[in-house]
């Protein structure tokens, strides 16, 4: 870790050992993605040896999202109650495991159970993430530490096509789970001995660094600088206007939170665009490989350009929420959800070609997480500090179950029609849906 003079104690050298943490946040939330995305590259080997139908495939996917949705909710109260520490660690652990069990699999029935046991596994991983990401960083670091968790969602899937087929097609397919499972034993240890629930309980952590985390974040008294709060400017004021703009009251109990149309709103609208995400990263390989005619090496890596679009949009779009519109969390939603749109309607009418197939994703993957921050950040600028663990859940239990739906949705579409035209039409039904309840949220001040 650097260590630095601080300013506050003179002579003293103060640690840096909160960017320690970040970096142990963006690798276990990178494995955690992988885990749950290696099932896209591998399910045309998994059809091919069970002899399932596209609904059946979709099944197994969608079994993952379910555990995930119910388990996300539990996990944001013990959280608020007991700390991250243990439970991320255990999370950590747990979907390591049922990642190798993943290879061990002899039926369809027991792929769908293990899935179920993955995603309820791997529920309270987000919320303790990002709830030591509050706790870790001074208020003026926090958007950035959230937009490098954020763009660990993308890393992992841009490596994970690609490698898990050169997996397969070297090994078998049970063999990507096996390989995946390692890493994650052995961070789910180092995030147990290197990362408290809170700074102020590391042996790691200098007074001085304390000092920056907590005077930070109770001292600053400029709104424009606290987490949450929009800058109000004259050229603004037509923006404001139209993404309702309201002094709201932060949300400071578990019933405001159940009962808030902006919570269960974000929720709504976070459901639509990750049925439209989760779907395509189930589908696309098979897309590619059955529409497209590519052989499986090369789905590898043209299968990756969603997320490598993501991965950029990620990262620009959480630097343009803060920065570019004074945090406000409205316009790259509704930004996100009108381009996924647009881009559902051009990928029906796409050339074969490689070139214009590879362009038409990463740009699919660009606009759909130009406004993904903007979901997760929401939810912290309208719940109270001691609530945003449940928040968090509320917002990633609901919407996760689009994770869920949508990949079967999609296998039955297929079956029915036996054309990948209808799936991005259900695509882009979902996003515009999103979009409408978007409209509808208050942009909290």
């Amino acid at each position: 870790m650097s260590r630095i003079e601080s300013p506050l104690y003179p002579g003293i050298a103060r640690t840096n050992y909160r960017f320690v943490v970040l970096s142990l946040i963006f690798i276990v939330y990178a494995i955690n993605y992988a885990d749950r995305t290696n099932i896209g590259a591998v399910l045309p080997f998994i059809i091919d040896e069970f002899h399932i139908n596209n609904f059946e495939a979709g099944a197994i996917a969608s079994m993952f999202f379910l555990g995930y949705a119910i388990s996300q909710i539990p996990a944001g109260f013990f959280i608020a109650r007991k700390g991250t520490r243990g439970l991320v660690s255990l999370s950590i652990f747990g979907f390591s495991a049922f990642t190798w069990l993943m290879g061990t699999a002899s039926s369809v029935f027991s792929l769908k159970l293990i899935r179920l046991g993955l995603g309820l596994s791997e529920g309270p991983c987000p919320v303790g993430l990002t709830a030591t990401i509050n706790n870790w960083f001074p208020a003026r670091e926090k958007a950035t530490a959230t937009g490098v968790f954020i763009a660990a969602t993308m890393f992992a899937p841009i490596i994970v096509p690609p490698l898990a087929v050169w997996i397969s097609v070297t090994w078998g397919w049970r063999w990507v789970f096996y390989s995946f499972a390692i890493p994650g034993i052995i961070v789910a240890l180092a995030w147990y001995l290197l990362v408290k629930s809170r700074p102020g309980e590391s042996r790691f952590v200098s007074e001085s660094e304390l000092a920056l985390i907590t005077n930070d974040r109770q001292a600053n008294s400029d709104p424009a600088l606290q987490e949450g709060n929009i800058v109000l400017s004259p050229r603004f004021a037509l923006l404001d206007k139209l993404i309702r703009v309201r002094k709201l009251a932060p949300l400071d109990n578990t019933k405001a939170l159940f009962t808030s149309k902006n919570i269960l709103g974000d929720c709504v609208a976070y459901f639509m665009m990750v049925s439209v995400l989760y779907g395509l990263l189930t589908w696309i390989p098979l897309y590619l490989v059955k529409e497209k005619g590519f052989n499986f090496m090369s789905m590898g890596l043209v299968a990756s350009m969603p997320c490598i679009g993501g991965f950029i949009g990620a990262i620009a779009g959480g630097w343009i929420s803060d920065r570019l519109l004074g945090r406000r969390r409205k316009p790259t939603m509704l930004f996100t959800a009108i381009t996924t749109v647009i881009m559902m309607l051009i990928m029906l009418n796409i050339p074969g070609n490689t070139l214009a197939v590879c362009i038409g994703l990463f740009m699919v993957g660009l606009c759909l997480n130009i406004g993904w921050p903007a979901f997760t950040a929401y939810g912290m600028a309208a719940a109270a500090p001691k609530t945003y663990p449940i928040a968090a859940a509320i917002i990633n239990s609901g919407g996760n179950l689009g994770g869920f739906v949508s990949p079967m949705v999609a296998g039955f579409l297929l079956d029915s029609t036996g054309s990948f035209n209808a799936v991005f039409t259900w695509f882009g039904i979902c996003a515009a849906l999103g979009l409408v309840v978007i409209l509808f949220l208050d942009e909290p001040q």
